[in-house]
């Protein structure tokens, strides 16, 4: 029974990447717990797992006395002695449990312990792999989509989560067995469910990774992302400085014929994004946020309120679709912008 016992913790081990020491603890506890249970409470006993030579022994922890009154406690001298001649009046005697006894304790026992022991180390690993991966993009696949809720499972690789509708880009629609890139935001413990993960489709840091998976100029750290902010479905505007002055921040994000930009696009179903210039001058940066639109002057009234000064022509354009455009420019600078035509 060792051997094999040893052999499926081996097993385990190779197919699951629990480890052997890790079972043979909840093993050994599991154990003691089941003695107790077995002998009314009792916790005098000593279990002893040699994984070595593959052996796991228990032992009964007997007082040596001259007279015994408590047979589950106690051992008389001329018995300890029968064990070994070291013992006298007084000592703590080993006593192994009989083979047959300890066989039917220890196989349910430690089955059931095993099955545990899995779930946890499992919902463990799932949690470290999870943590190690917060804030950062994943590929998961579509598995299933709730027509009443909207919520998507998806498949991570790790585990089955949930894309909740909040967090869907709106108006996506999606397919089963349909690849998409996610981000993942937060990372909760559960020891009786595994990890609670909060997967993104609309979080600005979705953007912000998929530039970085695409423009290597980010990646070498010559291009620096200064600020992001976004809609999701509709605008994003993404500010950028370039560490290097050959290399245009912008440039490298769009890419020749806009093909860097393009993928991200694509992946964000058509999502527009403006490339910004990042500036130390407040008013070159927000001339440079309010693109699409041609700004002719901007006057700061104070450290974080500007007045801005367009063409006739331009005014909606800097306005945005229900002030979108003006909106995402004052979030990405910090500042207050009023739009006006001279």
């Amino acid at each position: 029974m060792n051997t094999e016992f040893f052999t499926a913790l081996e097993l385990l081990e190779k197919e699951k990447g629990i480890k052997i020491d890790y079972m043979l603890e909840k093993v050994h506890q599991a154990l003691i717990s089941a003695y107790k249970r077995d002998q009314g409470g009792n916790t005098n006993v000593k279990v002893i797992i040699d994984a070595a030579k593959k052996d796991i022994r228990m032992y009964q922890l007997m007082e040596v006395v001259e007279e015994v009154t408590d047979e589950k406690t106690q051992i008389s001298a001329d018995e300890a002695l029968k064990i070994s001649r070291k013992y006298s009046i007084g000592d703590t005697a080993e006593v192994e449990i009989k083979p047959k006894n300890f066989r039917r304790l220890s196989a349910s026992t430690a089955k059931q312990v095993i099955i545990q022991g899995i779930r946890e180390a499992e919902r463990g690993i799932m949690i470290q792999e999870y943590e190690e991966k917060k804030e950062e993009i994943i590929t998961a696949t579509v598995h299933k989509i709730d027509p009443v809720s909207g919520n998507v499972i998806v498949d991570t690789g790790t585990s089955i989560a949930t894309i909740l509708k909040t967090e869907q880009i709106p108006g996506e629609t999606f397919i089963e067995n349909q690849k998409i890139k996610v981000f993942v935001m937060e990372v909760k413990k559960d020891t009786t469910k595994g990890p609670i993960v909060t997967l993104s489709r609309t979080h600005s840091g979705l953007v912000k990774r998929l530039f970085e998976l695409e423009v290597p100029e980010i990646q070498d750290g010559v291009v620096v992302i200064m600020g992001i902010i976004r809609e999701a479905g509709s605008r994003t505007k993404m500010a950028v400085m370039s560490r290097d002055n050959d290399v245009d921040p912008t440039g490298a994000c769009i890419g020749s014929k806009s093909m860097r930009i393009a993928k991200i696009v694509d992946e964000l179903r058509g999502e527009k994004i403006d490339i910004i210039k990042y500036s130390e001058t407040p008013a070159e940066y927000i001339k440079a946020a309010l693109a699409p639109a041609v700004v002719k002057a901007v006057v700061m009234d104070a450290e974080r309120s500007s007045r801005v000064y367009v063409d006739s022509d331009q005014l909606s354009l800097a306005i945005g679709k229900e002030g979108q455009n003006v909106r995402l420019a004052a979030h990405l600078t910090g500042c207050k912008i009023d739009i006006k035509t001279e």
